[in-house]
């Protein structure tokens, strides 16, 4: 995809070209304040500097000189032990050699505590269990004050989409160890906090709880998937490409049957269009495999309502399928963050897409391409020598400082996903940047976790 190799790009304009086009995420939001300050330049200030000129030549001239000469002497004296020392490539590393000044606006990263409640449901049969802080062990759930709709809350802080069912298991029916404990909910309470689960020997009701959440993350084929930078059908069950007529427009992810996640920007320049015209393909590697009229109709496309198309804040776009999707091991859904998740910077990330791969943006990919690519800081990306402070709260970062691979036009809207042990997480959805593969200035993503409850209200209709 454009995921990019090494190479200089030329920065490109949002919905460059008229009518349906490869969707274009290499878009660089205006900078009003420069503009505004050039703008504001007084003419006098001009005559007054060549009034003056002549009477300061010399006096600036050497004042120059010396700048120059001191500077000089202060870099190398300031640069000369780094340079004596091996230089490792890591990304640590990598960001400490930026010499840039950090956005103002940066909240300094406080450490996390650890959560007062964590929630896991056992693979094998489906038992809830919880942890609470002040105990170390994993406690089975009793079914006494259990309901449905706490269910679907667990199942959403998991990262999932759906409960797909919950129900009662007798303690008679099934072997435990002996020294298995539980937890039950406090009477009259219901809710995710630490002083809701009271930890018990044993259950009241004998019963405890068996829940099932939407299967997503997962990908059946991927041990059979072997090197290269091509994909084998499998690889990202979720992608999807989000096409107008029969051009591939943007990237997507499948979320659920009926749901994909896409790029605000894909839709909001072909807004205009008829939904008919729109079709979602998945379990796709190869674009030239598609015949006509294939692919899943949109019923409705759902942009964020506060979406910027001068900023690309708020860069998500939800559209719904008229017919659910057939899952299989080369179709599927990934999961959301878990609530409160926090993938760290340097976290190692995969991004997929058909975008361009070339810096001269002449041919998009035939096949899905992907490249892995670390987290970056937001502090990092928002310095003046990276992107100024045009990341907001609602993006997140990712790629390389020296250019080496990138995502680039056709790839937006297109999944970020990183490993959170063996479950795959949408973190990023493909959204903008400066030019693709360019020095110090990766990718930017629009930040999954900031969208959950959107997105959780949102495919609530269905």
């Amino acid at each position: 995809m454009g995921l990019m190799p090494d190479g200089p790009a030329p920065m490109e304009a949002p919905y460059a070209e008229e009518g349906p086009g490869p969707g274009i995420f290499r878009a660089e939001p205006g900078d009003p304040l420069r503009r505004l300050e050039a703008q504001q330049q007084p003419s006098s200030r001009a005559e007054r500097w060549r009034t003056g000129r002549r009477g300061c030549a010399v006096l600036g001239a050497l004042g120059l000189l010396a700048g120059a000469s001191l500077g000089s002497w202060l870099l190398v004296l300031y640069l000369w032990p780094a340079a004596s020392q091996p230089v490792p490539g890591n990304l640590q590393d990598e960001e400490m050699t930026l010499n840039c000044s950090e956005d103002s606006g940066e909240e300094a990263l406080q450490p996390s505590l650890p959560r007062a409640v964590s929630f896991r449901i056992n693979t094998e049969d489906f038992f809830l269990e919880v942890q609470v802080r002040a105990r170390p062990g994993w406690l089975l759930v009793c079914h006494e004050g259990w309901s449905s709709a706490l269910g679907v809350r667990i199942c959403r802080s998991l990262g999932h989409l759906r409960l797909t069912h919950d129900k009662a298991v007798n303690l008679s029916d099934i072997r435990l160890n002996s020294s298995r404990e539980f937890a039950q909910l406090s009477p009259r309470l219901e809710g995710l906090l630490e002083e809701v689960w009271q930890p018990r020997d044993s259950c009241t009701s004998g019963q405890i709880v068996s829940l099932k959440c939407s299967e997503c993350g997962a990908r059946p084929l991927a041990s059979r998937i072997v090197g290269g930078q091509a994909v084998a059908p499998g690889r990202w069950p979720w992608q999807a490409s989000v096409a107008l007529g029969s051009r591939h427009t943007c990237g997507g992810s499948v979320l659920a049957p009926r749901w994909v996640v896409t790029a605000a920007h894909c839709v909001h320049s072909f807004r205009l269009s008829r939904l008919s015209s729109w079709r979602v393909h998945v379990g796709l590697v190869s674009h030239s495999t598609v015949r006509p009229h294939q692919g899943a109709l949109v019923e409705r496309i759902i942009a964020h309502p506060l979406y910027s198309a001068q900023t690309h804040d708020y860069d998500v776009a939800l559209l719904q399928l008229r017919t659910p999707l057939h899952f299989s091991d080369t179709v599927g859904a990934v999961c959301l963050p878990a609530e409160d998740q926090d993938f760290p910077r340097g976290s190692q990330c995969w991004v997929s897409g058909w975008g361009h791969t070339d810096p001269s943006h002449t041919h998009s990919s035939d096949m899905l391409q992907d490249t892995m690519v670390p987290l970056l800081s937001t502090q990092l990306c928002n310095s003046s020598c990276v992107y100024s402070g045009a990341l907001t709260p609602r993006m997140l970062c990712a790629g390389y400082l020296d250019g080496r691979a990138d995502a680039c036009q056709g790839d937006s809207g297109g999944p970020l996903v990183c490993l959170d042990g063996g479950t795959w997480r949408l973190v990023g959805v493909v959204s903008w940047g400066h030019g693709c593969a360019e020095p110090n200035h990766p990718g930017v993503y629009a930040k999954i976790a900031e969208f959950l409850d959107w997105i959780h209200d949102t495919t609530q209709v269905d």
